[in-house]
This record gives structure tokens, C-alpha cells and sequence, in this order.
């Protein structure tokens, strides 16, 4: 099997809600996503996507995935799509960095890998676990009241994980305001019920610990990302009994291992493009999982092609381990594909069929805006 040809498709992804709010008073309305059709000599396609959080979440923006793609896709053309690893060093040799650029190329390697072989994704990531994988909400900032609301809207829908966004200025009521937001979104807290309480690097020490401290004790969460650099995050982790997550800062081998030689958190939010596809997410799952830390399985944001990625490693992750994986398909209006994968019992199963297990919307996709052949 060889990589005959490879087109870009673009579309917008409104975000379900209307406005997404973050902290640092970023917001967005609608997302810039990229898919990827790869397709081998024998006619058989494999789909990946990338889809950033705007341009102010973290060093990728969608601008710049398509033009990655463009600097790294001829270099793939007469490779094999099943040998992933060798496709990275490929990728790598092309472009330096760019992780959210590889990813969806990575990920359309292993949709055809898994049709190749007649196996699921997740089979070929170690294998899948017996249980569903509970999904985890995005609760956007907001008035706290309305973020209890939208956690009970999730609840209904089947959502076991809840990840609560904080990190308001102090013009916008500060510590206080984020401390209220913690308290309503907690308040009707099931069991079995995981909560994440993400700063997504909008906190300092200072407003981390005045939030902290304003809060009642005995509410169960962790919190991710609370800083923007590693000095901040190791001094809040040395002055708080609250589990810290890394997310943002958590973006490749060698952070994973500085994390762990550090004792900088005590787990890691994993995001497919944020990590540069399946190939490098299963590198920092294992790396995690011989460090004993817990893990998300998650992307910046995406349609149903993203998803299908986050629940195929999530699928093979440990219950020891996995706390939640993100559902992404709710977050957005815009449906790029068809996925048999309904929450049921608490969670989601991959798909058992080969690769994805997906089936792109070609009408909603249109022409592709760059092809290589």
C-alpha cells in the first residue's frame, strides 16, 4: 500500500452555544477546521482532521495547518500510510514542529492502517478496553448560575466528566466570580461524577491561590492548566493540596518526561493535534501510564473526524488510568461525518469496524482547496 494522493478540505465549525468564552477574555464563535483524505494506490481513503482553537489558544492556528500541510504532504506521496512511525520521521524531516499541522495526516495513516488490516484503530493502539469511555463537557465561562445549567444539560445527555473553564480577570470579578463558578457547577455533583476545573493557563499563583482559598472545603475536582509557564505551576503545586493536571504545557515526549522528573502534576490532558496525531498520543499514554498519571483523552475542539480519533486512543486506555475523553460533537453545529457511537451506559465504545469507523459527509465538505498527486 503507497500514498497516491492527498487533498485538503476546509469548513467552518459554529460553535453550538453561540459564543465560546475562555479565560483572559478570549472568545470564539466558530471554529477553522482542516480535514485530510489520504488515498492509497488501491483506492482505499483514510480521513484526519485538525481543527485549532482559534489562533490565541496555543502556538497553532488553522492558517497554519494548511500551509504545514503543504510544506509536508508531497514528502508522503509513494510512502507506506501503515508504517506511522516511519511516516513522522518523514513529516519531521519536512517540516520542524507544527504538531497541529502532522496530525491529521497522522491520523488519516491510521484510518488506513486499520482498513488495511481489517482492524479498529484502537485494536492497533494496544487493543480496546472493556468498558465505555465516559465523555467529558466543556462548560464555556459564564455566569455561574448558567454554568450549573449547562453541567445539568450534559448530565442528562450522558456526560460522566465535566470540565468547568475559569480565569476571569479581575474586572470581571476575579477570584470570586471563578470561585462561585466551581461552587454552582459542583453543587448537584452525582457519583461517579468527574470534574476538571480548567484555567487553560489564565491563572497566577496569586488569583489561583485567592480562588482556592475562597472556596468551601471537601469539593471534589482537579484543576487543569491553571498557569502559563512551568515555574508558576510547579510554585502552585508546592502551596496546594489540589491534583493539578497539565494540558497546554503537557505537549510532547520530552514535557511528559520534564513533568514527571519535576512532579509537576499528577496527570495530563492528551490532545490529538496538540500532540501531533495517534502516533505521538500513544507515545505520551504509555509514557503516562509507566508514571502512574491520570489522563484525559482529548483535541482543542473538532467535528465527528476529530472525535473518532480522541475515543479510538481513549478507547485503549486503561480504566486505572482514564478519567474522561471529550466529546467534541457537541461542541459544534456543523456534522463533517457519520460515527455509530451513541453515549450508552455512562460512556461511549469505539466503533468495532476497520480503521475510524467513520463516514465523511462529502455534501457538506465540498471541493478540496489543495490537492497533491
Amino acid at each position: 500500500m503507497k500514498i497516491a494522493r492527498i487533498d485538503v478540505f476546509q469548513i467552518d465549525l459554529p460553535f453550538s452555544g453561540g459564543t465560546y468564552h475562555l479565560s483572559h477574555g478570549r472568545h470564539y464563535e466558530a471554529f477553522d477546521a482542516t480535514l485530510v483524505r489520504i488515498t492509497a494506490d488501491d483506492g482505499t481513503e483514510g480521513w484526519g482532521e485538525s481543527t485549532p482553537f482559534g489562533s490565541t489558544y496555543i502556538a497553532a492556528h488553522a492558517l497554519g495547518v494548511r500551509a504545514g500541510l503543504a510544506e509536508i504532504a508531497p514528502q508522503l506521496l509513494g510512502a507506506d500510510p501503515r508504517h506511522v512511525d516511519r511516516i513522522n520521521e518523514r513529516m519531521d524531516r519536512a517540516l520542524v514542529g507544527h504538531h497541529h499541522a502532522k496530525s491529521a495526516l497522522d491520523v488519516a495513516c491510521w484510518d488506513l492502517f486499520g482498513k488495511a488490516t481489517g482492524l479498529a484503530v484502537c485494536d492497533l493502539l494496544g487493543g480496546r478496553t472493556d468498558r465505555p469511555v465516559p465523555v467529558i463537557s466543556s462548560i464555556h465561562a459564564d455566569e455561574p448560575v448558567a454554568m450549573r445549567a449547562n453541567v445539568a444539560d450534559h448530565r442528562k445527555r450522558g456526560y460522566q466528566g465535566h470540565s468547568i473553564k475559569v480565569g476571569a480577570l479581575d474586572r470581571e470579578g476575579g477570584p470570586a466570580l471563578d470561585a462561585a463558578r466551581i461552587e454552582e457547577s459542583l453543587a448537584d455533583r452525582r457519583p461517579g461524577e468527574y470534574f476538571l476545573v480548567d484555567a487553560n493557563g489564565g491563572l497566577t499563583v496569586e488569583t489561583a491561590l485567592r480562588m482556592l482559598r475562597l472556596l468551601p472545603p471537601g469539593l471534589d475536582f482537579a484543576l487543569e492548566a491553571p498557569c502559563a509557564t512551568w515555574r508558576e505551576t510547579v510554585s502552585l503545586r508546592q502551596r496546594s493540596n489540589v491534583p493539578i493536571i497539565l494540558d497546554e504545557l503537557a505537549d510532547s515526549e520530552e514535557a511528559i518526561v520534564k513533568l514527571i522528573a519535576e512532579d509537576a502534576a499528577d496527570g495530563i490532558g492528551l490532545k490529538i493535534s496538540k500532540s501531533g496525531g495517534l502516533t505521538r498520543g500513544r507515545r505520551h499514554r504509555d509514557i503516562g501510564m509507566a508514571a502512574g498519571l491520570a489522563m484525559t483523552v482529548q483535541d482543542t475542539v473538532g467535528s465527528a473526524i476529530a472525535f473518532a480519533a480522541i475515543l479510538h486512543l481513549a478507547q485503549s486506555v486503561p480504566e486505572r488510568f482514564l478519567r474522561c475523553a471529550l466529546d467534541c460533537r457537541g461542541m459544534v453545529t456543523v456534522e463533517t461525518a457519520d460515527i455509530e457511537a451513541p453515549i450508552e451506559q455512562g460512556g461511549v465504545t469505539a466503533p468495532v469496524v476497520p480503521g475510524l469507523g467513520i463516514k465523511p459527509r462529502l455534501d457538506a465538505l465540498g471541493d478540496p482547496v489543495s490537492s497533491w498527486f
